[in-house]
């Protein structure tokens, strides 16, 4: 498990900037990918033997990587802010017909920080829950009890 939370926590880290950058309201995506493939992995280095070790462990996996892509999210958003701006914004919110009602700084800086959080926190859940999905996936598909066998009696 401990594996597949740092292999992803840094991939989430990494994509997540890259996503940040274009949109945060695009994460939540990324977030179901990752968060299934981290815990569908962590049962592939564990081995779990039984089915909720396996979606324990997947959980995890995916709450710790969902941890590495919230801090990508809060790169991301600072790299955002620092590139676009208030100004920038307005001049979106013009070229797209809405008045921005005069300075928009503090209102910018305040929704950049609010959506960051929201969604760093539901990107956490959505690979927590995922994680967990993986890791019954890997148990449906590899982890099959064998019955005991079958002693003849004399």
């Amino acid at each position: 498990m401990k594996k597949s939370a740092l292999i992803f926590a840094l991939v989430a880290f990494l994509l997540t900037i890259g996503v940040a950058l274009i949109s945060p309201f695009c994460t939540p995506c990324l977030a179901l990918l990752v968060g299934v493939v981290a815990g569908y992995l962590a049962g592939v280095f564990d081995k779990p033997v039984d089915k909720s070790a396996a979606v324990k462990k997947g959980a995890l996996a995916g709450l710790l990587a969902g941890i590495g892509g919230i801090i990508g999210q809060v790169v991301g958003a600072i790299i955002n802010g620092v590139a676009v701006g208030p100004e920038g914004a307005a001049n979106l919110l013009q070229q797209m017909g809405l008045s921005t009602g005069g300075d928009i700084t503090s209102t910018y800086w305040i929704a950049m920080v609010v959506s960051t959080v929201c969604f760093g926190l539901l990107n956490i859940a959505i690979m927590a829950g995922m994680g967990a999905l993986g890791g019954l996936l890997w148990n449906q598909i590899n982890n099959k009890t064998v019955p005991p066998p079958v002693v003849p009696m004399q």
